[in-house]
């Protein structure tokens, strides 16, 4: 199907909803195609290819909404489709905020972004990637055994059309490579991990260091010692510092602010990080994980700092939250085909700091690096953070050994006033920080 064929079938669902009675309306249509092969121990362990697409009907009566779905794309399915979300909308209650955009809010130009890579790899050639990632990091000395390494593409389209005469498509693809491992014996044994995922193949890293890393990382992890409780600076690698901006990110949503459940509901405007300190969201990276040129309500996205200066600047808004709050949507809806839009980051980073990765390592006596977290011990009201964690323990500047079965604890509130940013950020996840230091957290141990 065409670009213009789903325009088109988003088109026709619309007339048949303005038809059975609805005042207004919006539809998307997410369609898509994915191949993975898994590797272990030397053989193919799964090889999968899937196809699919779903269709989603929002439908306004008044000031009541209600949202449909369905894989079925055939004149009697969408009869059906439309009819239920008619009767669906009869009878909800009334959301006075809810609706579409202003027609003179909806634009037609909206900015190109790379985010499309023309070609699909062959099963050749995703085999050779994951086979060339697990001999890699079964080659580390110390690995014992592997979970596997496993190769995949992805590409999906969405197309969205609604009755204020929004119609837009846009497509992405996602190239991954992963590998996991073991390392040491028996009840000693450490796991873990690497991997690579960007939206060109091109991008990717090569497989052998993608494997490479995953056994070095298992092995660094054996014999991990037990440490006594203490306040001490925590320092969090890249891949687990993205996880503070994501409590940033639930923080200033605006459903959070609109139902007064965010302990940031009070610091618009207020100095929340140190001075200097800059989180950028940016839905127009090239070759962004999670770029997009419009939102899911059709409104152009853009570039903004959402800390500036260490300053809260905004809320992330969609068009319901913006209502409830009295502001301006920031073009931050996300959808799926089965439910309205609601608030969400993009492309969300921190941008670097002036310091290295070993300055800001060095500078400390004793202190934590965290390299995984566990759990989900977050209070989004109060800020209270405490999470399980493992790491490396830090002494006079240097990694000591690794340390495993502590806590980490402290309010994200101090937590933000007190970080530093190293120079060290990559884009990698979609949400992104550089390791970051934190002074004065508590480390809970034997």
């Amino acid at each position: 199907m065409t670009a213009e064929h789903r325009l088109q079938l988003l088109d026709d669902l619309l007339a048949r909803a303005r038809k059975a009675g609805a005042d207004s309306a919006d539809a998307i249509f997410v369609d898509g195609t994915s191949v993975s092969i898994a590797v272990r121990l030397g053989e193919i362990e799964h090889l999968e290819r899937s196809e699919g697409a779903d269709l989603g009907l929002r439908v306004f009566k008044g000031k009541r909404q209600a949202c449909v779905s369905s894989s079925d794309v055939t004149p009697e399915a969408l009869d059906d489709l439309v009819e239920r979300a008619v009767a669906m909308a009869e009878t909800v209650p009334e959301d006075q905020f809810c609706g579409l955009a202003d027609a003179e809010r909806i634009g037609s130009d909206y900015e190109e972004i790379d985010l499309d890579d023309p070609g699909e790899p062959s099963t050749e050639i995703l085999e050779a990637r994951a086979r060339a990632a697990e001999d890699a990091a079964r080659a580390v000395t110390g690995v014992t055994n592997s979970e596997g390494a496993e190769a995949s593409f992805g590409r999906s389209r969405v197309a969205l059309a609604a009755s204020n005469g929004f119609r837009g498509e846009r497509a992405g693809t996602r190239s991954s490579i992963s590998a996991s491992v073991l390392a040491g014996e028996g009840t000693a044994m450490e796991r873990d991990y690497e991997y690579s995922s960007t939206v060109f193949a091109e991008d990717l890293d090569d497989p052998a260091t993608v494997g490479r890393l995953a056994g070095e990382k298992a092995v660094a992890r054996l014999n991990p010692q037990k440490i006594s409780s203490a306040s001490v600076p925590v320092v969090y690698d890249p891949r687990v510092a993205g996880s503070l901006l994501g409590h940033l990110a639930g923080a200033i949503n605006g459903s959070a602010i609109a139902r007064g459940t965010s302990f940031l509901k009070d610091k618009m405007g207020e100095s929340v990080f140190p001075a200097g300190v800059v989180v950028t969201d940016d839905p127009l990276r090239p070759r962004g994980l999670r770029s997009k040129p419009f939102d899911a309500e059709g409104l152009a996205t853009a570039k903004r700092n959402v800390i500036e200066d260490g300053r809260l600047t905004t809320w992330i808004l969609d068009l319901h939250a913006a209502r409830e709050l009295g502001l301006e949507s920031t073009g931050h809806a996300a959808r799926g085909t089965s439910s309205p839009p609601s608030p969400s980051v993009t492309n969300l980073y921190l941008e670097p700091g002036k310091i290295s990765r070993a300055e800001l390592i060095g500078a400390i006596d004793k202190g934590l690096l965290v390299t995984e977290l566990i759990g989900m011990g977050v209070n989004g009201v109060t800020g209270d953070y405490s999470r399980g964690a493992s790491g490396f323990w830090i002494e006079n500047g240097e990694i000591a050994y690794p340390v495993s079965e502590i806590t980490i604890a402290g309010n994200l509130i101090d937590m933000f006033a007190n970080l530093t940013a190293a120079d060290d950020l990559k884009f990698k996840y979609g949400t992104d920080s550089p390791s970051v230091r934190i002074d004065g957290m508590t480390v809970a141990g034997k």
